[in-house]
C-alpha cells in the first residue's frame, strides 16, 4: 500500500518524514553504525556473535507485536514470522561455503569475514518497521487484514532467520573438528 502510494502519489513523502518522529532517525543513524561495522573483518566471541541475531530476532517479534498486538491476527503474524525463520535456518546449513574461518581457542573467538549482509539485513528490518507504522497509522484497519499480517510475519521472519543462520554457522566454526566457511 505504502509503496503504491508513494508511486503514485510522490508528493506526499515528505508529509511522511515530517511526521516521523526525530528519535526515528537517530535510531537508523545507530542501526547504519552498526551495520557497518560488519563490513570489516574483526575476531567476535562467541557470545557477542549471538547478540546480533537475538536483538534482532527481538526487535522483529517486537515489531509485529506493536503492529498486530490488538488484532485477531497476532498469532498468525508470530506463526508466520516463525515459519520464515525455521525455513532460512533449515537451508542454513545448505548456503554456499567459500571463506574459511579461523576460530581462536584461548580467546574463544571467531574471526568473521566483513560482509554487507549485516548492514542489508538491519536495513530490511528498519524499512519494514518503518513501512509498516506509516501503513497502520494511514489505514488501521489492515492490522485486521489476515494476508497483510501473514506477509509481515514472514518477511520479518526471514530477516531473523538470515542472522540467526549466520550466526549459527558461525558458532559451528568454534568446534575445531568441523571447520566450516562463510558465504
Amino acid at each position: 500500500m505504502l509503496i503504491q502510494l508513494l508511486i503514485q502519489q510522490p508528493a506526499i513523502a515528505p508529509d511522511i518524514v515530517r511526521g516521523t518522529p526525530t528519535w526515528v532517525w537517530g535510531l537508523l543513524a545507530a542501526l547504519l553504525v552498526l551495520g557497518a561495522s560488519q563490513l570489516r573483518t574483526r575476531a567476535v566471541g562467541l557470545t557477542r556473535l549471538t547478540l546480533m541475531p537475538v536483538a534482532m530476532s527481538i526487535l522483529s517479534l517486537w515489531s509485529i507485536g506493536t503492529a498486530f498486538g490488538r488484532s485477531p491476527h497476532i498469532a498468525l503474524a508470530v506463526g508466520t514470522w516463525f515459519a520464515g525463520l525455521v525455513v532460512v535456518l533449515l537451508l542454513a546449513g545448505a548456503w554456499p561455503r567459500r571463506t574459511a574461518l579461523a576460530f581462536d581457542a584461548r580467546t574463544r573467538a571467531v574471526t568473521v569475514p566483513g560482509s554487507v549482509m549485516p548492514l542489508l539485513l538491519i536495513l530490511a528490518i528498519f524499512v519494514l518497521r518503518y513501512g509498516v507504522n506509516v501503513e497502520l497509522a494511514m489505514a488501521p484497519q489492515l492490522a485486521g487484514n489476515a494476508d497483510y499480517a501473514a506477509t509481515v510475519g514472514t518477511i520479518y521472519g526471514l530477516c531473523s532467520g538470515v542472522f540467526a543462520g549466520r550466526a549459527w554457522r558461525l558458532v559451528q566454526s568454534a568446534r575445531p573438528s568441523r571447520a566450516i566457511h562463510l558465504a
